[in-house]
């Protein structure tokens, strides 16, 4: 084993350039209670951009040095500097899941050796990884790097979703960009715990490749009769909550006015400040960076809000999150199953071609970092 330990690294400065580089670190050492993992495999995530590019301009992007310690540049546009503060000229490891074997352990932690783990641990785009025992989820014997690497974001996002839905006091749900990993992790999901869903998509291949999985309720936002499908999903399922992974533009209006439509369809009496049926949708993404736009047309009783997993695993306790963690271990490789575009280095990670794939952040792309290659 080396003494060092490559690692992804971002960086925004006082003069509005993001930086992306690769840095060699001396190779962790784990403590009593801690695991050192050979990472084998981590994926770029929607939710790892913010870190790894945040605001920066794309088109700005310029690639120097060799092509196997590339330095990648970008400006970032004045109007965000305000917001990036805490982070200047702080060179940041970038990562949030991934998996790989155990190679070594403290003390309390030896039984892990040998076991391939997967975790949320951050800095996961590196070649070794130190992090808390209690933070390993487990796989189950013959689980690859490959298949365990995304077992935390898309699987327990999608779980929570279900279970937000549950205490919140609603039956059946709603969810955009469903075409997704995560999205198709969610209509598995539903289907096994007869659960109602309605998907929203923008193309008609996304809508086949659902039905495929068995999703019942499909609505294309691209087609004219958009509005008119998804009210009568709505009403076929009654969902009042819904999960929006776009953030931006007019959709979550839109999802909001079906809902009240869909309730006054089987409203017992008028009421001039609109139904009383509860309307929530969550924003839990942003794969639309422009302004949210709220139409009001959907009554008095609604909100608007943000979800994120973390909070929502300090609402239902480690006992519950816990039997959540297993059954996506249990489950790995059928209903928690991600698939990947492209298998590439640390150093491929930072290629322009990477780049402007991956932070498209489009539907069917996604890519997987192996930083052993």
């Amino acid at each position: 084993m080396s003494d060092t330990s490559l690692e992804l690294r971002s960086e925004i400065t006082k003069g509005a350039k993001l930086n992306i580089s690769l840095a060699s670190v001396p190779m962790p050492v784990p403590g009593d209670d801690e695991v050192l993992i050979q990472v084998s495999a981590s994926p770029i995530n929607p939710s790892d951009l913010g870190l790894l590019i945040g605001p920066a301009d794309v088109s700005t992007m310029k690639v120097t040095g060799p092509a196997d310690n590339p330095l990648v540049t970008m400006d970032v546009p004045e109007a965000m500097m305000s917001a990036m503060g805490a982070r200047l000229d702080e060179s940041l490891p970038v990562g949030n899941e991934g998996a790989g074997l155990v190679v070594d352990a403290g003390v309390n932690a030896k039984g892990l050796i040998g076991k391939m783990v997967g975790v949320a641990g951050g800095a996961m785009y590196s070649q070794y990884r130190c992090v808390p025992a209690s933070a390993c989820l487990v796989m189950n014997e013959g689980t690859t790097a490959a298949q365990a690497a995304s077992c935390f974001v898309n699987p327990l996002t999608a779980l929570g979703m279900v279970e937000t839905m549950k205490m919140e006091g609603h039956t059946a749900l709603l969810h955009t960009a469903a075409a997704s990993n995560l999205g198709q992790m969610l209509v598995k999901i539903c289907l096994a715990d007869d659960v109602q869903l309605v998907n929203i998509v923008r193309k008609k291949e996304q809508v086949d490749l659902l039905k495929s999985l068995g999703a019942k309720y499909v609505c294309n936002s691209s087609d004219a009769t958009f509005m008119d499908d998804l009210v009568d999903a709505l009403v076929a399922t009654g969902a009042t909550i819904g999960f929006d992974a776009t953030g931006g533009g007019k959709l979550a209006s839109q999802i909001l006015t079906a809902m009240e439509i869909a309730a006054n369809k089987t409203a017992k009496e008028y009421s001039r400040y609109g139904s009383t049926t509860f309307k929530q949708v969550y924003i839990y993404g942003g794969l639309d960076r422009s302004p949210t736009t709220l139409n009001r047309a959907f009554g008095m009783s609604w909100a608007l809000g943000g979800w994120l997993l973390t909070p929502f695993i300090g609402k239902v306790g480690m006992d519950k999150f816990q039997e959540l963690r297993q059954r996506v271990a249990d489950e790995i490789n059928t209903t928690f199953a991600s698939h990947y575009t492209k298998e590439v280095s640390l150093a491929e990670v930072l290629s322009a071609e990477s780049i402007q794939a991956y932070a498209k952040q489009a539907t069917g792309t996604k890519y997987l970092i192996n930083p052993q290659l």
